[in-house]
């Protein structure tokens, strides 16, 4: 049954890239929901991805600016990252795109950006409509391409090594404060925990995150500075890469697709029901995990890696963006300024859409953070001395070789591509779809 489960996800996704690739810039006025009534009141539909908690914050937010705003009301539309992307592709088909969308760092807004539906959001800066003084001009960065400002982040956000410490505790292992530690600690680790307490001892890596961060530990990039290929020339890296989950799963240190497949969502992961010692994710769904853990002692260092300053980087947790069709974008940049720059936003979201971008406002939040939030921001504090800059350098189709990544190496664990065919077989799905 996987097999057809990872043709129709993989197919779904080049369909929907295909769809996205033929959506017009130039294009007719939005036909959605949004728009004014009678009274003068504006509805503008927004949308985001993420989990249960993140939904129940952002609607309370919404609320508290409809009350600061009687005359705009927002329609919320949401799901799980699952499917997000799909769903805007499908509604940007239609030339339906909601007026505010949560849009993702890298390879989406790229894609994005090459079809021409987001809004430059210069303008709003400029004029003070979206208040950004004192953000950084890195943090900025991160929301432009092509020369135009196309989202506002949404907070500051790191790859970062979750652990169950309870569980570490009792395998007798542990892991140096500082932060500095190999990738073969992580499996001697992960196996041992394995060994005394019979539940895994990490997670299976998610390798559109992982392999990226590998590559930026050893050295190298996952596409060129132009983003017309590769990054990097010797396939042993992906090799190695491959191996050494294949052995985390054959030792029973890691569990397979059959049981990856099965997760629901954030708070339904291994690390959460005390099942996996270990889980490789972002910073900012500290939030999702411990709110679901019931009191489980998760903590949170540096990935792995002998060079892991320079595997490291902050970036966006994510963006907000306004829709190029919107009827309403003096509105949906209200809603941006009000988010970006109210402390009660933060105070009801903590750190779920990361560290909040403003100086000033990490500053008032410091005094009154959850346990929880007091640990993403010292991590981020950490992170911010321990890393490299980002990679920018992502091609419109980069959304389609992520998809033949996870394609690939589900493959190779399944065992029906050893680790040579796996990597052999993204170089040249990855050049054929570059080469378009």
């Amino acid at each position: 049954m996987h097999h057809k489960k990872l043709w129709f996800s993989f197919v779904l996704t080049m369909v929907l890239a295909v769809i996205l690739s033929a959506c017009s810039s130039g294009s007719k006025e939005a036909s959605g929901d949004s728009g004014e009534s009678d009274d003068g009141t504006v509805t503008l539909r927004m949308t985001w991805w993420g989990s249960q908690s993140r939904h129940d914050q952002t609607q309370e937010i919404i609320k508290k600016f409809e009350e600061e705003n009687p005359d705009i009301k927002i329609d919320a539309e949401f799901t799980g990252w699952d499917g997000y992307f799909e769903k805007m592709a499908a509604q940007a088909a239609g030339n339906n795109l909601p007026d505010i969308m949560q849009q993702n760092f890298g390879e989406y807004l790229t894609q994005y950006a090459d079809k021409n539906l987001l809004t430059d959001l210069t303008p709003y800066v400029e004029d003070g409509t979206i208040d950004v003084d004192g953000v950084s001009d890195t943090v900025m960065k991160s929301g432009k391409k092509n020369g135009k400002l196309l989202g506002i982040p949404t907070g500051t956000n790191a790859l970062a090594a979750f652990y169950n410490k309870d569980m570490l505790d009792k395998s007798g292992v542990t892991i140096p404060e500082s932060g500095e530690w190999t990738w073969d600690d992580y499996m001697q680790i992960s196996e041992k925990v394995h060994a005394k307490t019979g539940k895994y001892g990490t997670r299976l890596m998610d390798p559109t995150v992982a392999f990226e961060y590998y590559l930026r530990e050893n050295g190298k990039k996952l596409f060129n500075e132009d983003g017309s290929a590769l990054g990097y020339e010797d396939d042993q890296l992906m090799v190695d890469y491959f191996n050494m989950n294949k052995e985390l799963v054959e030792k029973g240190a890691a569990p397979g697709y059959e049981v990856i497949q099965q997760i629901k969502g954030v708070e339904d992961e291994l690390i959460t029901r005390g099942e996996a010692a270990f889980d490789l994710r972002w910073s900012n769904q500290a939030t999702a995990l411990d709110s679901a853990s019931n009191g489980k002692n998760i903590q949170m260092t540096l990935m792995p890696g002998e060079n892991n300053d320079q595997g490291m980087y902050l970036k966006p947790a994510m963006l907000w963006s306004i829709s190029k069709n919107s009827k309403h974008k003096d509105e949906a940049a209200k809603f941006i300024n009000f988010f970006t720059n109210n402390i009660e936003v933060y105070k009801i979201a903590g750190s779920d859409r990361g560290v909040p971008i403003k100086e000033e406002i990490r500053e008032e939040m410091k005094s009154d953070l959850s346990d929880t939030d007091k640990k993403v921001y010292e991590y981020i504090d950490k992170v911010t001395k321990h890393s490299s800059p980002i990679d920018s350098n992502y091609p419109p189709q980069a959304s389609e070789i992520m998809a033949s990544l996870q394609k690939i190496d589900e493959l190779v664990m399944y065992e029906e591509l050893t680790p040579e065919q796996g990597a052999k077989q993204f170089r040249d799905e990855s050049e054929r779809i570059l080469s378009r």
